[in-house]
Protein backbone atom coordinates (compact mmCIF):
# COMPACT_ATOMS: atom_id res chain seq x y z
CA UNK A 1 0.00 0.00 0.00
CA UNK A 2 1.68 3.39 -1.25
CA UNK A 3 0.73 6.03 1.26
CA UNK A 4 1.81 9.26 -1.35
CA UNK A 5 0.24 12.44 -0.15
CA UNK A 6 -0.03 13.39 -4.38
CA UNK A 7 -3.01 12.01 -4.94
CA UNK A 8 -5.59 12.88 -1.82
CA UNK A 9 -8.36 15.04 -1.85
CA UNK A 10 -7.51 18.12 -0.03
CA UNK A 11 -11.16 19.15 0.03
CA UNK A 12 -12.58 16.59 1.63
CA UNK A 13 -9.57 16.34 3.84
CA UNK A 14 -10.26 20.15 4.18
CA UNK A 15 -14.23 19.86 5.28
CA UNK A 16 -13.39 17.02 7.48
CA UNK A 17 -10.42 18.84 9.45
CA UNK A 18 -12.96 22.06 9.40
CA UNK A 19 -15.64 19.82 11.23
CA UNK A 20 -12.81 18.18 13.99
CA UNK A 21 -12.46 21.90 14.58
CA UNK A 22 -15.87 22.69 15.12
CA UNK A 23 -16.66 19.42 17.04
CA UNK A 24 -13.49 20.42 19.28
CA UNK A 25 -14.90 24.03 20.35
CA UNK A 26 -18.51 22.80 21.06
CA UNK A 27 -16.73 19.71 23.14
CA UNK A 28 -15.37 22.18 25.11
CA UNK A 29 -18.11 24.54 25.49
CA UNK A 30 -21.09 21.43 25.73
CA UNK A 31 -19.40 19.45 28.39
CA UNK A 32 -20.13 21.29 31.17
CA UNK A 33 -22.20 18.87 33.30
CA UNK A 34 -20.02 16.09 32.30
CA UNK A 35 -17.39 17.78 33.74
CA UNK A 36 -18.99 18.42 36.98
CA UNK A 37 -19.69 14.83 37.49
CA UNK A 38 -16.19 13.80 37.20
CA UNK A 39 -15.01 16.09 38.77
CA UNK A 40 -12.29 16.86 35.68
CA UNK A 41 -12.16 17.88 32.40
CA UNK A 42 -9.85 15.01 31.51
CA UNK A 43 -12.07 12.28 31.91
CA UNK A 44 -14.59 13.16 29.39
CA UNK A 45 -13.21 15.23 27.42
CA UNK A 46 -10.08 13.32 27.06
CA UNK A 47 -12.12 10.28 25.88
CA UNK A 48 -13.66 11.97 23.36
CA UNK A 49 -10.32 14.00 21.87
CA UNK A 50 -9.15 10.23 21.90
CA UNK A 51 -11.76 8.84 19.47
CA UNK A 52 -11.24 11.98 17.39
CA UNK A 53 -7.76 11.28 16.90
CA UNK A 54 -8.43 7.49 16.10
CA UNK A 55 -11.11 9.14 13.54
CA UNK A 56 -8.59 10.85 11.98
CA UNK A 57 -6.10 7.82 11.78
CA UNK A 58 -8.84 6.19 10.67
CA UNK A 59 -9.59 7.93 7.78
CA UNK A 60 -6.09 8.50 6.85
CA UNK A 61 -5.45 4.77 6.27
CA UNK A 62 -9.05 3.69 4.79
CA UNK A 63 -8.29 6.32 2.25
CA UNK A 64 -5.54 4.42 0.63
CA UNK A 65 -7.67 1.01 0.89
CA UNK A 66 -8.90 0.42 -3.12
CA UNK A 67 -12.69 0.27 -2.87
CA UNK A 68 -13.22 -2.64 -4.41
CA UNK A 69 -11.66 -4.02 -1.17
CA UNK A 70 -14.32 -1.77 0.63
CA UNK A 71 -17.44 -3.46 -1.18
CA UNK A 72 -16.25 -6.66 -0.22
CA UNK A 73 -15.37 -6.00 3.36
CA UNK A 74 -19.00 -4.31 3.40
CA UNK A 75 -20.69 -7.76 2.81
CA UNK A 76 -18.93 -9.19 6.10
CA UNK A 77 -19.78 -5.91 8.34
CA UNK A 78 -23.69 -6.08 7.58
CA UNK A 79 -23.83 -9.91 8.72
CA UNK A 80 -22.15 -9.24 11.95
CA UNK A 81 -23.73 -5.65 11.92
CA UNK A 82 -27.31 -7.50 11.50
CA UNK A 83 -26.35 -10.19 13.61
CA UNK A 84 -25.82 -7.79 16.32
CA UNK A 85 -28.88 -5.43 16.00
CA UNK A 86 -31.38 -8.34 15.99
CA UNK A 87 -29.36 -9.95 19.49
CA UNK A 88 -31.05 -6.13 20.87
CA UNK A 89 -34.30 -7.54 20.41
CA UNK A 90 -33.12 -10.44 22.85
CA UNK A 91 -34.69 -10.19 26.00
CA UNK A 92 -32.27 -10.46 28.71
CA UNK A 93 -29.05 -10.71 26.63
CA UNK A 94 -26.17 -9.84 28.76
CA UNK A 95 -24.44 -7.97 25.91
CA UNK A 96 -27.22 -5.38 25.24
CA UNK A 97 -26.89 -2.50 27.47
CA UNK A 98 -30.24 0.06 27.87
CA UNK A 99 -30.18 3.19 27.98
CA UNK A 100 -32.62 6.26 28.90
CA UNK A 101 -35.43 3.27 27.88
CA UNK A 102 -33.80 2.17 24.73
CA UNK A 103 -31.71 -1.19 23.79
CA UNK A 104 -29.50 0.25 21.18
CA UNK A 105 -26.05 -0.57 22.68
CA UNK A 106 -23.86 -3.68 22.69
CA UNK A 107 -20.84 -4.31 25.05
CA UNK A 108 -17.98 -6.51 23.45
CA UNK A 109 -15.13 -6.76 25.77
CA UNK A 110 -15.37 -3.18 28.20
CA UNK A 111 -16.53 -1.63 24.49
CA UNK A 112 -19.79 -0.15 24.27
CA UNK A 113 -21.04 0.66 20.48
CA UNK A 114 -24.06 1.37 18.52
CA UNK A 115 -24.43 -1.62 16.05
CA UNK A 116 -27.05 0.52 13.87
CA UNK A 117 -24.38 2.88 13.13
CA UNK A 118 -21.96 -0.33 11.74
CA UNK A 119 -24.91 -1.44 10.05
CA UNK A 120 -25.65 1.90 8.64
CA UNK A 121 -22.20 2.22 7.09
CA UNK A 122 -22.73 -1.51 5.52
CA UNK A 123 -25.44 -1.36 4.52
CA UNK A 124 -24.90 1.61 2.20
CA UNK A 125 -22.05 -0.20 0.55
CA UNK A 126 -23.79 -3.42 -0.16
CA UNK A 127 -26.81 -1.62 -1.12
CA UNK A 128 -24.93 0.38 -3.79
CA UNK A 129 -22.71 -3.02 -4.85
CA UNK A 130 -26.17 -4.58 -6.18
CA UNK A 131 -27.37 -1.49 -7.71
CA UNK A 132 -24.13 -0.91 -9.31
CA UNK A 133 -25.06 -4.73 -10.94
CA UNK A 134 -27.94 -3.18 -13.28
CA UNK A 135 -27.35 -3.66 -17.31
CA UNK A 136 -30.86 -3.78 -18.31
CA UNK A 137 -34.44 -3.16 -17.73
CA UNK A 138 -34.85 -6.20 -16.58
CA UNK A 139 -31.93 -6.43 -13.79
CA UNK A 140 -33.55 -2.80 -12.42
CA UNK A 141 -36.43 -4.68 -10.80
CA UNK A 142 -34.12 -8.26 -10.19
CA UNK A 143 -32.04 -5.80 -8.05
CA UNK A 144 -34.76 -3.21 -6.65
CA UNK A 145 -36.37 -6.67 -5.00
CA UNK A 146 -33.08 -7.72 -3.36
CA UNK A 147 -32.06 -4.26 -2.30
CA UNK A 148 -35.52 -4.19 -0.60
CA UNK A 149 -35.17 -7.49 1.34
CA UNK A 150 -31.97 -6.57 2.37
CA UNK A 151 -32.80 -3.09 3.32
CA UNK A 152 -35.91 -4.42 4.82
CA UNK A 153 -34.17 -7.16 7.07
CA UNK A 154 -31.57 -4.91 8.69
CA UNK A 155 -34.44 -2.00 9.46
CA UNK A 156 -36.81 -3.95 11.44
CA UNK A 157 -34.47 -4.42 14.35
CA UNK A 158 -33.14 -1.39 14.42
CA UNK A 159 -37.11 -0.02 14.09
CA UNK A 160 -37.55 -1.41 17.18
CA UNK A 161 -35.56 0.88 19.32
CA UNK A 162 -34.72 3.44 17.10
CA UNK A 163 -37.44 4.57 14.10
CA UNK A 164 -36.10 7.85 13.17
CA UNK A 165 -32.17 5.79 12.36
CA UNK A 166 -34.68 3.46 10.57
CA UNK A 167 -36.45 6.24 8.87
CA UNK A 168 -33.27 7.89 8.01
CA UNK A 169 -31.87 4.62 6.21
CA UNK A 170 -34.73 4.25 4.71
CA UNK A 171 -34.45 7.72 3.27
CA UNK A 172 -30.91 7.58 1.48
CA UNK A 173 -31.81 3.93 0.03
CA UNK A 174 -34.66 5.79 -1.99
CA UNK A 175 -32.19 8.48 -2.94
CA UNK A 176 -29.75 5.60 -3.68
CA UNK A 177 -32.80 3.95 -6.09
CA UNK A 178 -32.88 7.18 -7.91
CA UNK A 179 -29.30 7.14 -8.75
CA UNK A 180 -29.45 4.05 -10.00
CA UNK A 181 -32.69 5.23 -12.09
CA UNK A 182 -35.13 2.58 -10.56
CA UNK A 183 -38.19 3.10 -11.99
CA UNK A 184 -40.62 5.48 -10.21
CA UNK A 185 -43.45 2.73 -10.12
CA UNK A 186 -41.02 1.15 -7.76
CA UNK A 187 -39.82 3.17 -5.30
CA UNK A 188 -43.27 5.45 -5.06
CA UNK A 189 -45.21 1.75 -4.29
CA UNK A 190 -42.66 1.41 -1.05
CA UNK A 191 -42.77 4.99 -0.39
CA UNK A 192 -46.77 4.66 -0.56
CA UNK A 193 -46.75 1.38 1.83
CA UNK A 194 -44.37 2.79 4.15
CA UNK A 195 -46.60 6.07 5.08
CA UNK A 196 -49.62 4.01 5.03
CA UNK A 197 -47.94 1.98 7.56
CA UNK A 198 -46.72 4.53 9.53
CA UNK A 199 -49.83 6.35 9.55
CA UNK A 200 -51.52 3.54 10.48
CA UNK A 201 -48.98 2.53 13.63
CA UNK A 202 -49.21 6.02 14.81
CA UNK A 203 -53.14 5.65 14.83
CA UNK A 204 -52.82 2.09 16.82
CA UNK A 205 -49.96 3.69 19.29
CA UNK A 206 -52.44 6.73 19.70
CA UNK A 207 -55.26 5.44 20.24
CA UNK A 208 -54.76 1.94 21.73
CA UNK A 209 -52.20 2.95 24.09
CA UNK A 210 -51.14 6.62 24.51
CA UNK A 211 -54.86 8.31 25.11
CA UNK A 212 -56.05 5.05 27.62
CA UNK A 213 -52.69 5.58 29.22
CA UNK A 214 -51.89 2.26 28.52
CA UNK A 215 -48.17 0.43 28.17
CA UNK A 216 -46.88 -1.05 25.04
CA UNK A 217 -44.31 -4.36 25.59
CA UNK A 218 -42.38 -6.40 23.24
CA UNK A 219 -39.95 -5.46 21.00
CA UNK A 220 -41.76 -2.25 20.15
CA UNK A 221 -42.44 -1.04 23.84
CA UNK A 222 -40.83 2.37 22.45
CA UNK A 223 -43.71 3.23 20.10
CA UNK A 224 -45.47 5.11 22.70
CA UNK A 225 -42.50 7.42 23.40
CA UNK A 226 -42.11 8.38 19.89
CA UNK A 227 -45.55 8.96 19.46
CA UNK A 228 -45.89 10.94 22.60
CA UNK A 229 -43.40 12.98 21.25
CA UNK A 230 -45.14 14.19 17.80
CA UNK A 231 -48.07 14.76 20.05
CA UNK A 232 -45.80 17.04 22.06
CA UNK A 233 -44.06 18.88 19.16
CA UNK A 234 -47.82 19.41 17.17
CA UNK A 235 -49.94 20.28 19.97
CA UNK A 236 -50.10 23.29 22.50
CA UNK A 237 -53.22 22.98 23.95
CA UNK A 238 -53.05 26.35 26.55
CA UNK A 239 -49.15 27.21 25.28
CA UNK A 240 -47.78 23.86 27.42
CA UNK A 241 -45.23 23.82 25.35
CA UNK A 242 -43.74 27.06 27.36
CA UNK A 243 -44.66 24.63 30.94
CA UNK A 244 -41.10 23.04 31.89
CA UNK A 245 -41.58 19.46 32.76
CA UNK A 246 -38.93 16.17 32.44
CA UNK A 247 -40.62 15.55 28.40
CA UNK A 248 -39.98 19.00 27.07
CA UNK A 249 -36.86 19.80 29.06
CA UNK A 250 -34.47 19.51 25.64
CA UNK A 251 -36.40 21.58 24.09
CA UNK A 252 -36.99 24.22 26.48
CA UNK A 253 -34.17 24.70 27.39
CA UNK A 254 -32.77 24.46 23.19
CA UNK A 255 -35.04 26.92 22.18
CA UNK A 256 -33.69 29.54 25.09
CA UNK A 257 -30.42 28.49 24.12
CA UNK A 258 -31.45 29.35 20.09
CA UNK A 259 -33.05 32.71 21.13
CA UNK A 260 -29.63 33.50 23.10
CA UNK A 261 -27.65 32.80 20.36
CA UNK A 262 -29.89 34.72 17.58
CA UNK A 263 -29.68 37.88 19.75
CA UNK A 264 -26.36 38.93 18.25
CA UNK A 265 -25.23 37.64 14.76
CA UNK A 266 -22.03 36.17 16.23
CA UNK A 267 -23.71 34.71 19.62
CA UNK A 268 -22.57 35.06 22.83
CA UNK A 269 -19.23 33.62 21.54
CA UNK A 270 -17.41 30.50 22.56
CA UNK A 271 -17.20 29.66 26.27
CA UNK A 272 -20.01 32.15 27.13
CA UNK A 273 -23.14 29.63 26.55
CA UNK A 274 -25.41 29.70 30.19
CA UNK A 275 -27.84 26.95 28.69
CA UNK A 276 -25.74 23.86 28.82
CA UNK A 277 -25.58 23.95 32.17
CA UNK A 278 -29.11 23.10 31.90
CA UNK A 279 -29.89 21.21 28.73
CA UNK A 280 -29.98 17.82 29.37
CA UNK A 281 -26.88 16.04 27.11
CA UNK A 282 -26.20 19.22 25.51
CA UNK A 283 -22.87 17.55 24.41
CA UNK A 284 -25.23 14.91 22.23
CA UNK A 285 -28.45 15.30 20.30
CA UNK A 286 -28.89 19.32 21.04
CA UNK A 287 -25.10 20.39 20.24
CA UNK A 288 -26.32 22.46 17.68
CA UNK A 289 -28.32 24.53 20.02
CA UNK A 290 -25.23 25.64 21.76
CA UNK A 291 -22.96 26.32 18.57
CA UNK A 292 -26.32 28.47 17.98
CA UNK A 293 -26.38 30.06 21.21
CA UNK A 294 -22.34 30.49 21.12
CA UNK A 295 -21.85 31.98 17.36
CA UNK A 296 -25.57 32.80 16.33
CA UNK A 297 -26.61 33.19 12.62
CA UNK A 298 -22.80 33.02 11.61
CA UNK A 299 -21.50 29.73 13.22
CA UNK A 300 -24.93 28.08 12.31
CA UNK A 301 -24.38 29.42 8.68
CA UNK A 302 -20.71 28.11 8.75
CA UNK A 303 -21.80 24.24 9.73
CA UNK A 304 -24.43 24.60 7.63
CA UNK A 305 -22.27 25.12 4.69
CA UNK A 306 -19.54 22.43 5.96
CA UNK A 307 -22.46 19.92 5.76
CA UNK A 308 -23.92 20.96 2.24
CA UNK A 309 -20.31 21.38 0.97
CA UNK A 310 -20.01 17.56 1.59
CA UNK A 311 -22.29 16.32 -0.23
CA UNK A 312 -21.76 18.83 -3.25
CA UNK A 313 -17.74 17.67 -3.14
CA UNK A 314 -19.16 14.19 -3.37
CA UNK A 315 -21.54 14.89 -6.47
CA UNK A 316 -18.49 16.39 -8.05
CA UNK A 317 -16.25 13.24 -7.39
CA UNK A 318 -18.77 11.19 -8.25
CA UNK A 319 -19.79 12.73 -11.89
CA UNK A 320 -16.18 12.18 -13.31
CA UNK A 321 -15.76 8.38 -12.09
CA UNK A 322 -16.69 5.56 -14.27
CA UNK A 323 -16.87 3.21 -11.36
CA UNK A 324 -20.45 2.41 -11.03
CA UNK A 325 -20.35 1.18 -7.47
CA UNK A 326 -18.09 3.30 -6.14
CA UNK A 327 -20.25 6.51 -7.05
CA UNK A 328 -23.35 5.02 -5.52
CA UNK A 329 -21.34 3.71 -2.22
CA UNK A 330 -19.75 7.82 -2.54
CA UNK A 331 -22.88 9.68 -2.83
CA UNK A 332 -24.84 7.44 -0.66
CA UNK A 333 -22.26 7.79 2.41
CA UNK A 334 -22.22 11.18 1.91
CA UNK A 335 -26.09 11.48 1.62
CA UNK A 336 -26.35 9.95 5.00
CA UNK A 337 -23.98 12.20 6.28
CA UNK A 338 -25.61 15.50 5.23
CA UNK A 339 -29.45 14.49 5.93
CA UNK A 340 -28.04 13.20 9.56
CA UNK A 341 -27.11 16.66 10.30
CA UNK A 342 -29.87 18.26 8.80
CA UNK A 343 -32.49 16.40 10.58
CA UNK A 344 -30.36 17.22 14.02
CA UNK A 345 -30.36 20.51 13.54
CA UNK A 346 -33.98 20.76 12.77
CA UNK A 347 -35.15 19.46 15.92
CA UNK A 348 -32.41 21.38 17.78
CA UNK A 349 -34.52 24.49 16.32
CA UNK A 350 -37.63 23.13 17.16
CA UNK A 351 -38.73 22.43 13.54
CA UNK A 352 -39.46 18.97 14.33
CA UNK A 353 -40.16 16.25 17.30
CA UNK A 354 -37.08 14.56 19.19
CA UNK A 355 -35.41 11.86 17.21
CA UNK A 356 -32.45 11.54 18.97
CA UNK A 357 -29.72 11.71 15.87
CA UNK A 358 -26.23 13.01 16.52
CA UNK A 359 -25.19 15.92 14.47
CA UNK A 360 -22.33 13.97 12.51
CA UNK A 361 -18.47 14.00 13.78
CA UNK A 362 -19.46 16.51 16.20
CA UNK A 363 -21.63 15.56 18.78
CA UNK A 364 -20.13 12.85 21.81
CA UNK A 365 -20.12 9.38 20.98
CA UNK A 366 -17.20 7.37 20.30
CA UNK A 367 -19.11 4.76 17.40
CA UNK A 368 -20.62 8.11 16.18
CA UNK A 369 -17.05 9.90 15.75
CA UNK A 370 -15.47 6.51 14.17
CA UNK A 371 -17.85 5.27 12.13
CA UNK A 372 -18.20 9.17 9.96
CA UNK A 373 -14.65 9.10 9.95
CA UNK A 374 -14.73 6.13 8.41
CA UNK A 375 -17.32 7.75 5.59
CA UNK A 376 -14.81 10.17 4.77
CA UNK A 377 -11.81 7.74 4.48
CA UNK A 378 -14.44 5.80 1.71
CA UNK A 379 -15.01 9.07 0.30
CA UNK A 380 -11.17 10.43 0.08
CA UNK A 381 -10.29 6.85 -1.06
CA UNK A 382 -12.45 6.75 -3.98
CA UNK A 383 -11.38 10.20 -5.00
CA UNK A 384 -7.85 8.94 -4.58
CA UNK A 385 -8.13 6.49 -7.37
CA UNK A 386 -10.13 9.00 -9.31
CA UNK A 387 -7.11 11.20 -9.52
CA UNK A 388 -5.07 8.16 -10.16
CA UNK A 389 -6.47 6.42 -12.74
CA UNK A 390 -6.55 9.87 -14.65
CA UNK A 391 -3.13 10.50 -14.56
CA UNK A 392 -2.48 6.62 -15.55
CA UNK A 393 -4.54 7.53 -18.96
CA UNK A 394 -2.84 10.92 -19.10
CA UNK A 395 0.46 9.69 -19.18
CA UNK A 396 -0.07 6.51 -21.32
CA UNK A 397 -1.81 8.93 -23.69
CA UNK A 398 1.71 10.90 -23.44
CA UNK A 399 3.46 7.58 -24.32
CA UNK A 400 1.01 6.94 -27.00
CA UNK A 401 2.12 10.30 -28.94
CA UNK A 402 5.51 9.92 -28.09
CA UNK A 403 5.99 6.17 -29.85
CA UNK A 404 3.84 7.88 -32.79
CA UNK A 405 5.72 8.18 -36.32
CA UNK A 406 6.15 11.33 -37.56
CA UNK A 407 4.35 12.12 -40.44
CA UNK A 408 5.82 14.90 -42.58
CA UNK A 409 3.69 16.29 -45.93
CA UNK A 410 5.93 17.10 -48.99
Amino acid sequence: MNFKLDHIDRTFWGLFIALIIVAIIALFSASSTLVYMHHSALGPIGQQMFFIVLGVLAAFGIQYIPSYWVRFGGYALLAISTLLVFSTMIPGNPLVVTINGAARWVRIAGITFQPSELAKLSLIIVVADQLARIRTEEDKKKYFFRTLIIAGVVMLPIMASNLSTAVLIGLIIFFLWILARIPWQYTLSVVGIAVVALVLGYAIVEFGFVRPGRQMSGPFKRATTWVSRIDRHFTDEGGSKYVLTDDNIQEVYSAVAIARGGASPVGVLPGNSKERDYLPLAFADYIFAIIVEESGVIGAAFLIFLYLAILFRACNVSSRYSDMPAMLMTMGLALMITCQALISMLVAVGLGPVTGQPLPLISRGGTSVLITSIYFGIMMGVSREQKELRERVHETTAESLEDAPIVTLE
